[in-house]
């Protein structure tokens, strides 16, 4: 799996832990190992010239993501993945600490930085969360990907929720 971290935003986070937490998210959505993934970390005010620009929509946000060959998870188990470019998911640092702040179970800024690498790879695959049903397919996956890699990682504690704007 090619998967390329650039952080772009000036403000420290834990590159590894998102490069560890695609990759596993990747894997455990059974995509060829060959496929090739962009993670960019950017601050505020290129994330809103980003939200402004693809979704007419004013301010920060904290994940957007830009499939390239709109690859999707092998629906049979004995079906070969195809190999591709997934694309960019873009994250906001600033808005990723604001939010895993004002989480419920309150969690740091490279946690909600984790969860929304997930969300995003999800969104390169496809799944969306508009429709209540879809929301709760995605979030599930989402919440099922964030548990296994943490106990993967032996990390403790509650997992981060959802706290997506």
């Amino acid at each position: 799996m090619s998967i390329d971290v650039n952080n772009e935003s000036g403000t420290e986070v834990d590159e590894q832990s998102l490069l560890d937490v695609a990759r596993y998210a990747l894997a455990r959505m059974r995509i060829h190992p060959l496929s090739e993934l962009s993670v960019i970390v950017v601050d505020a005010d290129a994330m809103e010239q980003l939200h402004i620009q693809w979704m007419d929509l004013p301010g920060a946000t904290d994940v957007m993501s830009f499939p390239m060959d709109e690859l999707r998870p092998p629906s049979k188990d004995d079906e070969e993945p195809p190999q591709g470019l997934l694309g960019d998911i873009v994250l906001c640092p600033e808005v990723a600490e604001r939010q895993g702040r004002e989480a419920p179970t309150g969690h740091s800024m490279d946690e909600e930085l984790q969860l929304l690498t997930v969300h995003g790879v999800l969104h390169l695959l496809g799944y969306d969360h508009e429709e209540p049903g879809e929301k709760a397919e995605m979030f599930g996956l989402q919440a099922a990907i964030i548990d296994g890699w943490r106990a993967e990682k032996g990390l403790t504690g509650p997992s981060p929720a959802p706290t997506l704007s």
